[in-house]
């Protein structure tokens, strides 16, 4: 009998020293993601540290470097999805995670392990008591270590919200994208789409590949300045190919592409509207890791992207969590990325718009409002972590615009009462933080 329960103790057990070790993460380093720019690090020099303590394993194993304001986190998990489908054992780097931490660290859609998380911890801690990193800067060397160890093929790098002081721009990958640019992180990045746009660029490396999926007439000169000094060839997605049609399928979005006098369908799980830039850029850069030699075929992109997210685990992304009436969660919380979804607007104002939102104190949040519909009932809300914008300050902030809503504690409450107040034929969207989706209850 005794070795029945063995196993059953050891899961507790392990759960508990997990449980611990992300409380000791969480609580004994700055986090960009719970207290802000306090925790940004505009140098390189701790996640060199961590990397040369740990044998250098970002060299360990090959690497796609993504950036951009928005579409980054889809463009990577859809990147990754292909390779995976083309056979190879491919790493993803994300962030900030919605539920659980080991979800910014997978391989073949699989996050790392509780205890390399619980044996890394461990194994760091004389460092990060010494050198005191960010958050940040110990998942990025975590995620390199944990690649490296499990002999990844390939890896896809999501950077956190720069790209020149970035801790994942360390790596020499075999491609870069960036995805597009808009405002937000000012504080860091610059006040102008140039300035952000040349933090973006610092992501490319001599001699390698860029595939930049948006261009603005401020922002292209410095990704082609940018790529011309570092003589890396440049690849605009805008040029490669154009968008034929899009059809959104229950489910399922599929988007009719026109290139070289022919053309193709693909469809994706990922169903917001607003994917069909990501597609093209995805679609760009798989044909540059063609060109490079990696043995992708034309069925292994269709395959990637219609079961991207359930390949790779992705959430949070047009995600329809509920029927009649629809609810969907979006991470969209600045300005760039709820412009994306101003066709959800035209396409429901003959039905009600339930916005359930919450958002963080250091966005330009008067121009995420100047952007919402008038016409929609607001449930005003806020994550439980300390860069929360109190949801009453939220409030008062929106009335100000013509917006007219209540204000609730946490977002399960905001939910509950939108869910009550809405027809089967409505449309209830969360919106405005990803910390606030990944505080709904599922």
């Amino acid at each position: 009998m005794p070795s029945l329960h063995l196993p059953g103790t050891f899961i507790l057990l392990s759960l508990s020293r997990y449980t611990e070790t992300i409380n000791y993460l969480f609580s004994r380093l700055p986090m960009f993601s719970r207290i802000g720019a306090a925790a940004y690090k505009k140098d390189l020099t701790n996640t060199i540290a961590l990397c040369d303590y740990l044998g250098q394993p970002q060299e360990k194993f090959k690497s796609i470097h993504i950036a951009g304001t928005n579409g980054k986190g889809s463009v990577s998990h859809i990147l990754a999805a292909i390779l995976q489908q083309a056979g190879y054992k491919t790493g993803l780097y994300t962030s900030p995670h919605l539920y659980d931490f080991r979800e910014r660290i997978k391989i073949n859609g699989q996050p790392v392990e509780e205890e390399f998380v619980i044996a890394f911890t461990e194994r760091i801690k004389p460092l990060i008591e010494r050198i005191h990193p960010s958050f940040f800067e110990i998942t990025v060397a975590m995620a390199f270590e944990y690649f490296a160890e499990q002999q990844t093929d390939i890896a896809v790098i999501e950077t956190g919200l720069g790209g020149r002081l970035d801790s994942t721009n360390i790596i020499h990958p075999e491609l870069c994208v960036i995805t597009n640019i808009g405002y937000d992180h000012q504080n860091m990045l610059g006040d102008t789409l140039e300035a952000i746009a040349a933090e973006k660029a610092g992501i490319i490396k001599q001699g390698v590949p860029v595939v930049v999926g948006e261009t603005l007439p401020e922002t292209k000169p410095v990704f082609e300045h940018t790529a011309a000094e570092k003589q890396s060839p440049i690849f605009f997605a805008e040029d490669f190919c154009s968008i034929d049609l899009v059809k959104q399928l229950p489910g399922s979005l599929s988007v009719t592409i026109s290139r070289n006098n022919r053309h193709e369908t693909y469809a994706s799980d990922l169903t917001g509207n607003y994917q069909v830039k990501n597609i093209r850029t995805v679609l760009c850069a798989a044909e540059q890791l063609q060109i490079m030699g990696l043995a992708i075929s034309q069925q292994h992109v269709q395959e990637g992207l219609q079961h991207a997210a359930s390949l790779t685990g992705l959430q949070g992304r047009w995600e329809k969590i509920h029927s009649n009436p629809d609810i969907v969660l979006d991470v969209a919380h600045n300005e760039d990325g709820i412009r994306q979804l101003l066709p959800v607007w035209e396409e429901r104002k003959n039905n009600a718009i339930h916005i359930v939102m919450g958002m963080v104190k250091d966005k330009e949040i008067n121009n995420v409002l100047n952007l919402l519909p008038p016409f929609a009932k607001y449930y005003f809300t806020q994550a439980h972590i300390p860069r929360a914008l109190e949801s009453n300050i939220l409030k008062e902030m929106a009335a100000a615009k013509g917006l007219y809503g209540t204000a609730f504690d946490n977002v399960n409450t905001a939910l509950s009462s939108a869910r009550a107040a809405a027809s089967p034929n409505d449309l209830i969207l969360v919106i405005g933080s990803v910390f606030l989706v990944g505080e709904v209850a599922r």
